[in-house]
C-alpha cells in the first residue's frame, strides 16, 4: 500500500519544536510519533543544525496503530541568536518496513530517495520562547501554568511535570542501555569462542 500526500503515514504533535532558551542551559521538547495505519513504519529525524541537537532515538520502528516519543535536546546556547529567531528546522522522514523490523535491522538504504519504496515527509520549524513567556504560552504542546490556581499549586504542578520529565527520560536511558547491550551481544554472537582444552 502507499500512501499519499492525504493520508500520513505518521503524524507528529506538536507541529513545531519549541525550546525555552536560556543561556548555558539545555531544553528540551518531546515529539509523539503516532502510526496511523496497520503497517510497521521505520523513521528517521534529521536536522539542519546536528551540533545543536540532540535526538533519541533518531530511528526507530513504530508498531501499527502505535506511538513513540522523540525526546529532541537543545544543547545549552552560548549566546543568544539575533532576535531570538531559528531557522534550524527538522526533517522526519517515514516509510513503510515489514512486519518485526528491529530498527538494528533496517537497511542503509532505508531513508534513500532513490530506492523503490515511498518516503513520505514531515518538515518540522524550530521557536525559542523565553523562560518569562512560558507561563502564558497557550500553544499545543506547551504545558501552562498560568491557568492554575496560583503559587503553591503551580509550584507543584511544575515540580510533578519535572519528575515525571525525569521519569521519561529515565526509561528512555534504560531502554537505550538495553538496546545498546543487545547490539553487543548480537556482535559477540559471531566472534571467537573460547574453549578450554
Amino acid at each position: 500500500m502507499t500512501a499519499d500526500g492525504s493520508n500520513p503515514l505518521i503524524s507528529v504533535q506538536p507541529n513545531a519544536l519549541k525550546f525555552v532558551f536560556e543561556l548555558e542551559k539545555p531544553s528540551f521538547c518531546d515529539l509523539k510519533v503516532v502510526n496511523n495505519t496497520e503497517h510497521h513504519v521505520a523513521f528517521k529525524v534529521k536536522t539542519t543544525s546536528p551540533k545543536k541537537y540532540f535526538v533519541r532515538p533518531n530511528t526507530g520502528v513504530v508498531q501499527p496503530w502505535d506511538s513513540s516519543v522523540i525526546r529532541v535536546t537543545l544543547q545549552a546556547p552560548r549566546e543568544y541568536p539575533p532576535d531570538m529567531q531559528c531557522k534550524d528546522k527538522f526533517l522526519l522522514q517515514s516509510t513503510v518496513v515489514p512486519p518485526n523490523t528491529d530498527v538494528d535491522d533496517l537497511p542503509a538504504d532505508t531513508f534513500n530517495k532513490e530506492s523503490t519504496k515511498e518516503i513520505q515527509e514531515c518538515k518540522l520549524k524550530v521557536f525559542y520562547v523565553t523562560p518569562s513567556s512560558r507561563g502564558n504560552s497557550e500553544d499545543e504542546g506547551f504545558k501552562s501554568y498560568s491557568d492554575q490556581a496560583p503559587d503553591s499549586n503551580s509550584a507543584v504542578q511544575q515540580l510533578k511535570d519535572e519528575r515525571d520529565a525525569a521519569v521519561r527520560q529515565t526509561l528512555q536511558l534504560q531502554q537505550e542501555l538495553d538496546f545498546l547491550k543487545r547490539r553487543r551481544h548480537r556482535r559477540n554472537d559471531t566472534g571467537f569462542s573460547l574453549s578450554l582444552r
